[in-house]
């Protein structure tokens, strides 16, 4: 369930990932049925929820469960990779993606495209833009001010 909750996921080739509790009586109790549905649809999440299966690490990605799979002594590495990726963008932009992308799990498609105009037109009254411009024309690292 901790990984459910999770923005993105790096595995190791050796992960493997269910919904056991079924097998002791219980269901997942931290979000793990609702996050589960979300990220993998209706009949994979009953599927595992029910059967308390387990999956794979390639399974994993196959199903969308994770994000990349890699050798367990490259994990940290790989997932350190990713994250200084991210660190690298404008954080303020990272946020407003980032709700932009979760409003897709709580509105209505058409409510969703306007949220995301919305948001998307706001960025261009931020100095981030204007920093992001700059820095593509001139082919240099932005430095961002996150605002």
């Amino acid at each position: 369930e901790l990984a459910l909750a999770c923005d993105l996921r790096v595995a190791s080739s050796r992960a493997i990932f269910g919904q056991p509790e079924i097998n002791l009586g219980l269901i997942p109790g931290g979000g793990g049925t609702q996050r589960l549905c979300r990220l993998l649809g209706y009949g994979k999440a009953m599927e595992m929820t029910l059967t308390g299966e387990t999956v794979g690490a390639v399974e994993a990605l196959d199903i969308g469960l994770v994000n990349k799979v890699v050798e367990p002594e490259e994990l940290e590495s790989a997932a350190m990779a990713l994250a200084e990726n991210i660190a690298r963008k404008s954080p303020y932009t990272v946020k407003v993606a980032k709700r932009a992308v979760r409003a897709a799990l709580d509105l209505p498609f058409s409510e969703g495209v306007l949220a995301e105009r919305s948001e998307f037109v706001a960025l261009f009254d931020t100095e981030d833009k204007e920093i992001g411009v700059s820095a593509f024309l001139e082919r240099k690292d932005a430095e961002w001010v996150g605002r």
